[in-house]
């Protein structure tokens, strides 16, 4: 049996679309109509205060590679709270189809980037974040999930194909099901025959809460190997104060001379829950937190006819740009306006042609740099 997925051909042809589209095509063939219009790709018109992150350009810009179109988009990993994030311009039957595969390479993409921001922010500048949450998600979105979370600034992800697909070592060590192979009270015989069998490379990391106490299971597991990290995955029915179980691990590894003996934690984590912990461990996955951020709600917009104002009701008309302001504001203004600060849309595709680059390292600098700049996270 084949998998459900939609593949990259029927993208390309336009047929991973809504079929409104297709009946609209039909409608302006038999009119004889093909109007220019100039169209933007918003979630809020105005600035709303709550900065969300983009990504998913790469995807969505290589839609319209070959079209006779202009595209202008903010760069990857730029912060925004309203206005325009793209601009489309061109005759409206050459992209048309395109709406519904353009939003969805956005929407989910810019999401789960905002969550792992807001994860790697409440994480702060000593702990690391990593991105557990690709079996919350299709196999065939793997890809875009990770690395929509390393624009947002984690530290790496555990899934292998979709490191395939965007050149990244995944990471991650071991399961439960790997202690539970070797049965309760052979917990040392798991972690020794991972640490025989595994590249010297991969980072030693015990799992710690499988049948036992988390502190004994601790201790066992770094008199048992050279240990980097033990990890801390406790069921949330019997977890108790995490916060308290995670400094008695802390103080019985330290007591007993393991102090270079990190901890790392995961298991059902968000923000919140980061923040309770950060002061006491060196690490955290997280997964659905990210894998599971509710989409951005993009909408795709014609604002002019034939150089006309056209908007509907509910959006701005006009060609637009937005700016990073001095004082790290998000402003939108009618293009051709004088405004202070730096115009943020650039052209990503100019007459069908790619000029735009997506270079995944700028768009993580990019997004740190622009949350420090907006004082994202401040007062949490």
């Amino acid at each position: 049996m084949e998998f459900d997925i939609v593949g990259s051909e029927a993208i390309r042809e336009g047929r991973a679309t809504d079929a409104y589209f297709l009946r609209t095509e039909e409608a302006l063939d038999h009119a004889g109509r093909n109007p220019h219009v100039v169209c933007d790709v918003t979630a809020d018109q105005f600035g709303t205060g709550d900065w969300e992150v983009l990504a998913g350009l790469k995807d969505a810009v290589a839609l319209f590679e070959g079209l006779d179109i202009d595209v202008h988009a903010l760069p990857e990993g730029t912060l925004f709270d309203g206005g325009p994030v793209m601009r489309i311009e061109g005759s409206y039957r050459e992209f048309a189809r395109y709406e519904t595969s353009l939003l969805g390479f956005l929407s989910g993409a810019s999401a789960q980037a905002t969550a792992a921001l807001e994860a790697v922010t409440a994480a702060g500048d000593e702990a690391s974040v990593l991105s557990f949450g690709a079996r919350h998600v299709h196999p065939a979105a793997t890809a875009a999930l990770e690395r929509s979370a390393l624009v947002g600034g984690v530290s790496g992800f555990s899934h292998v194909a979709a490191g395939e697909v965007i050149d990244r070592e995944p990471g991650g060590t071991m399961p439960h099901a790997l202690v539970i192979s070797f049965g309760n009270g052979h917990q040392e015989d798991a972690w020794q025959a991972f640490d025989e069998a595994v590249a010297p490379e991969v980072p030693r990391v015990a799992l710690v809460d499988t049948y036992t106490d988390e502190v004994d299971e601790a201790i066992r597991a770094a008199e048992a190997i050279d240990l980097d990290s033990v990890r801390l995955d406790t069921t949330g029915s019997r977890r108790g104060d995490f916060r308290h179980i995670a400094r008695e691990v802390r103080w019985e590894l330290d007591v007993r001379g393991h102090e270079d003996v990190g901890i790392f934690v995961s298991g059902g984590l968000g923000p919140s829950e980061i923040r309770q912990l950060r002061d006491v461990v060196e690490g955290f996955g997280v997964g659905s937190y990210i894998s599971n951020a509710d989409p951005v709600d993009f909408s795709l917009d014609i604002v002019e006819v034939e150089s006309e104002p056209a908007a509907k009701r509910g959006k701005l008309s006009g060609t637009k740009q937005v700016y990073r302001t001095p004082d790290g504001g998000h402003a939108v203004a009618l293009e051709g306006t004088a405004v202070e600060g730096e115009p943020l849309l650039e052209p990503v595709v100019e007459d069908g042609e790619v000029v735009g680059t997506f270079d995944l390292e700028a768009a993580t600098e990019r997004c740190a740099a622009d949350a420090a700049r907006v004082g994202f996270g401040d007062g949490e």
